[in-house]
Parts: structure tokens; C-alpha cells; sequence
């Protein structure tokens, strides 16, 4: 089993990294005790963190193909809890208990890489026992199902029954859907493609602002004036001011030319005799 969920607190963002099985898959629950305990215990912890987060931005980079509806939910009203705004983005397979996680992003925030896969499917379990205890499960599947629906509706301005039919394909495995579809179906508000061009260009500003604090560092001149607003304004001023402190060096000076050219030689009778003489002895 591999769960891996990192959460990095920065200023004003905090990022979470959600990769391979949300919280205990229920196949591998009956397999080894002992480690489900050790690592529910893991997960536990990473709920209450995420609950605690007090930044006003929460961005979620979700890897996953899902794991326990329980554990995935317990995500879910962790995120909504805190308050802030909440930007999920599904990369690769997304599917199952990890499609409940990004349904927990503020509204327009339900990103979507353009080469992913996204699926959601009837709840499955693993269980053994007689006929009433089996239908007992069958009963809190059914359940979970309608569940799982209602938060999936909730966001996808569907009814319930229609995203429930979705569900339903295949015989409740579902149907792996394109990013466009997943869009289409109200699962994902955007893809990830469409922030490209503006994300490139904040980037390209961030990374020229860093080349200028590294050349003007300690050069003892007074910082960026704090008037200055706009990315754009500051890094104009800050490349005036680097070209201002060139003024202290010279100009190249360009030297002339060594050997003149000939047609603006001046030709005296010297020089026309020398010439004659030349071209005599060239053809002889």
C-alpha cells in the first residue's frame, strides 16, 4: 500500500500533495492489522493538520487512482473547514475516493491537467458473512452511493440521478473520462492548459525581479522605491537604475581603420608611379 500525503506551508499558500491510496484501501485493511493501525494513525495526523491550516490559499496537487470513501471524505470536510480558498488539481489517473477530494475546491477552482483521466464509480467493499450480514453491506453501499452522488451534484449543477447513473456505467465501474468530458459532466470546472499563458507570464515577472535583486544586491545604492505598484512599473525602474550605474565607465571607443581603405587613398605621382611599376612586373 503507498499513501503519501505532504503538506508545505508557505506564505500565504499552503500546497498539499496527495499521492497513490487515500487514506486505508478497504481491500488492504484485512490484510495486516497492525500496519492499519500504524498508518490510519499517520493519516489521522495529516487530517488534523490540514483542519489547522490558517492560510488563506490551499492548493491540492491530487495523483491518485482513490482508496477508502470514509478516509476521502474525512479529507474532504477537513478542506471545506478551514475556510479558505481551495484550488484541487488532478494530475494523470484520477479516480474514485480521489475525485471526492476535488470536489472540496472553492467554486471555479476544480483544476484538471489536460492528459489526465478522470473516473467515478459505484462504491465497492470487501466482506464475508451470511446472507443478512451481506446484505447489510449491500444496503450501506447503497447508501454510500447515493452519498457519494449528492456531493458530486451538489457541485456539477446535475441532479443526483443523473450523476448516479454515470456512476452506474459498466456496471458500476464507471466510465474513464477525458478531461473535456469531466468538464462537460460539471466533475471539473477548467483545465489546467487554459492558465498556461498567464501563469508563464507571472513566472517570467518573478524571475526577472530575481535577477535584479541578485545584481543590485549590496551595491550601496537605496532600494526600489516602495511608490512603485505594479510588477511591470518596479522592473522598469530597476533596469533604469542598473543602466544609471554604467554611467561611470567609459564609452567604447571604436579605433580607426589601420589600413586605409583604397578608394580613399590620395593618389600623388609617387604613389601612381609605384603603382605603374607594380603592375608591370605582375604581367611580365
Amino acid at each position: 500500500m503507498n499513501q503519501k500525503i505532504n503538506i508545505k506551508n508557505e506564505v500565504g499558500r499552503t500546497t498539499i500533495d496527495i499521492e497513490g491510496t487515500i487514506g486505508i484501501d478497504e481491500q488492504w485493511q484485512f490484510e495486516n492489522p497492525d500496519c492499519r493501525v500504524a498508518t490510519y494513525e499517520r493519516f489521522r495526523e495529516c487530517v488534523s493538520r490540514i483542519a489547522d491550516i490558517r492560510n488563506s490559499e490551499i492548493r491540492v496537487n491530487i495523483r491518485s487512482t482513490g482508496g477508502d470513501v470514509n478516509d476521502a471524505i474525512l479529507i474532504y470536510e477537513a478542506l471545506k473547514a478551514t475556510g479558505a480558498k481551495v484550488v484541487t488539481c488532478c494530475y494523470g489517473y484520477t479516480a474514485s475516493a480521489a475525485t471526492i477530494v476535488a470536489q472540496a475546491a472553492s467554486e471555479g477552482c476544480r483544476l484538471i491537467a489536460p492528459t489526465s483521466l478522470y473516473l467515478i464509480h459505484n462504491s465497492i467493499c470487501a466482506t464475508e458473512g451470511n446472507a443478512e450480514e451481506l446484505q447489510s453491506e449491500v444496503d450501506m453501499l447503497q447508501q454510500t452511493d447515493r452519498r457519494i452522488a449528492e456531493i458530486y451534484a451538489s457541485r456539477s449543477r446535475r441532479s443526483t440521478k443523473e450523476i448516479a447513473a454515470l456512476m452506474a456505467e459498466n456496471g458500476g465501474r464507471g466510465r474513464w473520462l477525458s478531461p473535456e468530458e469531466a468538464v462537460a459532466a460539471g466533475l471539473v470546472d477548467k483545465i489546467i492548459e487554459e492558465e498556461t499563458s498567464q501563469s508563464l507570464v507571472e513566472r517570467t515577472k518573478r524571475g526577472v525581479m530575481a535577477l535584479i535583486k541578485g545584481l543590485s544586491k549590496d551595491d550601496g545604492r537605496p532600494q526600489i522605491s516602495a511608490n512603485h505598484t505594479s510588477s511591470s512599473d518596479v522592473i522598469h525602474t530597476s533596469l533604469r537604475n542598473m543602466i544609471e550605474r554604467q554611467g561611470s565607465v567609459s564609452q567604447t571607443q571604436v579605433q580607426s581603420i589601420q589600413d586605409p581603405d583604397p578608394l580613399d587613398s590620395k593618389h600623388n605621382p609617387r604613389t601612381m608611379a609605384y603603382e605603374e611599376d607594380a603592375r608591370n612586373i605582375r604581367f611580365r
